[in-house]
């Protein structure tokens, strides 16, 4: 059952605060009342009322200056304003500071019980108002929340299909080589050929099932407690040493560039993941004759790092896609026809998952330039 509305009645005459009760009482409502504005705004803030009937000249302040603590507390509270001093300039003042009507003294109990059913009235339709707007939005809320999921479905049902296709490949080929020597096609001579062949699809299936396990942990906020204050530079040195090698036996130039030392809070092996994965696609992608920079910085509370190659490139059209799971640019197919894709969505979700973000800057032909920061940490 609703409560009855209440009313507050603001005024130092006892004659209109007992005025109010008999007009107002009659009609349902609960009426309390109050001398002074300091005492009526006390009452206000302890109660719950729905419209407010405040003199315009009280013995301690300006029935005006209520207004404003007043519709701060309860926006939507009706607010009437009450004065023997009828003039349009404080009617005006008494609405721009919030009121919703003006009255006349001396009024009488039917002007006032109109005004007050008009008032109240406007009070509901604008609560009603706000129930429906906020029922709309938590209806557009669980739309969104919907699409999410089902976006989440289409997602986890296409990666599935994509791990599966992944998978199927190699075990495919490596099911093959066992059966041609198991069923005496392959001469004792050719076994080794075709084992080593079986073998190194079997490491693709290991380095497939090593980045999709990088990749869970990544997106999995298990790893926030192994968190701890990591040197960049320290980790860059360990991984840089493993591709210089690798970089000058290709013909490569070799450049590391580390002109600060910054702090990152973050697990040391991802750290050292986004390293490896950025600088060996540019070792990789490179053809000899060309040159690799790696570089680190701190710019702004930022680290930055940058990898920087020469290499083939990538078309404008694949730059957003290479941070997708499995896709891989037709030019990278060419130079190196197998490969997981995971990579770059490892380093991506890494870097995101520490607060960071990743861009890139390539022209086919060209070379590309990856720049990755990281909150710097004291």
């Amino acid at each position: 059952m609703n409560e009855p509305p209440r009313i507050l009645v603001i005024d130092d005459e006892e004659g209109i605060r007992a005025g109010c009760r008999r007009a107002l009482e009659p009609e349902g409502y609960i009426v309390e009342t109050a001398a002074t504005g300091r005492e009526g705004l006390r009452r206000f803030r302890e109660g719950n009322f729905d419209l407010v009937l405040v003199d315009v000249v009280l013995p301690d302040m300006r029935g005006v200056d209520l207004l404003k603590p007043i519709l701060e507390k309860d926006p939507d509270v009706i607010c009437v304003v009450i004065t023997g001093y009828a003039t349009v300039e404080l009617a005006v003042q008494a609405i721009r500071s919030g009121a919703y009507d003006f009255l006349s003294k001396p009024f009488t109990a039917d002007v006032l019980r109109m005004t007050v059913a008009q008032g109240l009235e406007r009070r509901r339709l604008t609560l009603e108002a706000r129930r429906l707007q906020k029922i709309e939005e938590e209806a557009r809320e669980l739309a969104r929340a919907k699409e999410e999921l089902e976006r989440l479905d289409r997602f986890k049902t296409t990666f599935m299909l994509t791990v599966a296709h992944e998978l199927r490949a190699p075990l495919n080929a490596l099911q093959s080589f066992l059966l041609t020597i198991l069923k005496g096609y392959i001469p004792p001579e050719e076994q080794q050929e075709v084992l080593g062949r079986a073998v190194q699809r079997v490491q693709e299936l290991l380095d497939l099932v090593d980045d999709l396990l990088k990749l869970a942990a990544a997106k999995s906020e298990k790893g926030l407690e192994k968190r701890e204050p990591v040197s960049l530079a320290d980790v860059l040195e360990k991984v840089a040493s493993l591709f210089q090698k690798e970089a000058e036996a290709k013909g490569l130039a070799w450049r590391l560039e580390i002109h600060a030392r910054p702090m990152v809070l973050a697990e040391p092996d991802q750290m050292a993941q986004v390293w490896s994965n950025l600088i060996s696609n540019a070792v990789k992608y490179t053809p000899a004759g060309g040159w690799v920079r790696v570089l680190l910085e701190e710019r702004d509370g930022w680290a930055v790092g940058v990898v920087e190659d020469t290499g083939i490139g990538i078309a404008p059209q694949d730059q957003e896609r290479i941070f997708e799971e499995f896709y891989r640019t037709p030019q990278a197919k060419e130079v190196a026809p197998r490969g997981t894709g995971l990579g770059l969505p490892l380093v991506k979700q890494i870097l995101e998952g520490h607060g960071g973000s990743i861009a890139v800057e390539s022209e086919v032909g060209r070379g590309s330039r990856f720049i990755f920061r990281l909150p710097a940490s004291p």
